[in-house]
């Protein structure tokens, strides 16, 4: 390691030590999403999935709540803790695919529509989710459509990629689908599956539902290209519990790259492979160090979703939450 290195690695240690201890004076509770920065993971209390994150800031005794994620997962965690002051190092931590629907966008739609039920992915900001009939989850999507009036339309939003893929598993065709998408989940390719699964044939595959090439890979699977026992559509929470039980030792993991972190970290024993190294959200690494160790200093920058819309965009979470247990 040269000196440069070790430097800011002290830098970083140093930094880590003054952030867990602003956090014990604070009193403050810290999450992290499974795609953020690793040093960010390590000084959390929890990593995990934005619902998840969520639901545990709820069930906390303690009244500050420090998200290090983007923005509309801060937003659910003020939804869940309305009386909690939730803070997120940076308020420019946004998200490609909920900034691809705004309210506006989906009260027009809705006229359009108005006979349908509007199922709304986690993956949005409050004031979409307020106009929301249900909320889903990548884990949940299927489930929570299947258990929906076969004859109503369903307007799905904002993932194209989830929303096909939901359409297809469900075999639903009254399913009217918004064109939103994740860059980084949007940028894989069929090739790139081929490819990485000739190089590593005894490899699971593991693909988050967001993925562009996700309908195709149903597809391959479905002709026997892809061996159905290898692959694994999942959540990154989904994803996080299928490698700890699963006896295989290596995996090709499609989603942002910030999960193999944790992989390795809770699976030392095994390999975890990228389906594509430029699989990074930079909303998500913009949570860093000096920025998490300000918020805690400062008490910035609180996010605090208004009581009305609050109140409206629990109602479809609720919903969710019902049907899936």
């Amino acid at each position: 390691m040269t000196k440069q290195n070790n430097e800011l690695e002290e830098e970083k240690q140093k930094l880590m030590k003054d952030v867990l201890l602003w956090k014990e004076k604070r009193g403050a509770l810290i999450i992290a999403h499974n795609y953020e920065l690793p040093e960010i993971q390590d000084v959390a209390d929890f990593v995990g999935d934005s619902l998840e994150l969520s639901r545990l800031a709820a069930e906390t005794k303690k009244s500050l709540i420090v998200f290090c994620g983007v923005h509309f997962m801060a937003e659910s965690a003020s939804i869940f803790s309305p009386d909690k002051t939730v803070l997120i190092p940076d308020l420019n931590a946004g998200c490609s695919l909920a900034a691809s629907i705004d309210g506006t966008e989906l009260r027009k739609w809705k006229k359009m529509y108005p006979e349908a039920l509007v199922v709304s992915y986690v993956n949005t900001t409050a004031e979409v989710k307020a106009e929301s009939d249900y909320c889903v989850t990548s884990a949940n999507a299927v489930k929570i459509v299947n258990s929906l009036p076969p004859e109503k339309p369903i307007l799905f939003l904002p993932d194209m990629f989830l929303g096909d893929y939901v359409a297809k598993t469900t075999g639903r065709k009254n399913m009217i689908i918004y064109p939103g998408e994740c860059h980084v989940h949007a940028r894989v390719k069929p090739a790139d599956i081929i490819q990485k699964m000739d190089e590593h044939p005894q490899a699971e595959f593991l693909i988050h539902p967001e993925c562009g090439c996700v309908s195709t890979c149903m597809h391959y699977v479905a002709s026997g290209d892809i061996p159905t026992s290898k692959t694994k559509i999942l959540s990154t929470g989904g994803m996080m519990k299928h490698v700890q039980q699963s006896p295989a030792k290596e995996y090709v993991v499609a989603t942002e790259t910030g999960i193999l972190y944790r992989m390795k970290k809770d699976n030392p024993q095994k390999n975890f492979i990228p389906l594509r190294d430029d699989m990074v959200c930079e909303f998500m690494k913009m949570i860093t160090l000096p920025k998490l160790l300000n918020t805690l200093k400062n008490l910035v920058y609180e996010v605090k979703v208004p009581k009305e819309i609050a109140e409206r965009a629990r109602i479809p979470i609720e919903r969710m939450l019902k049907l899936s247990n």
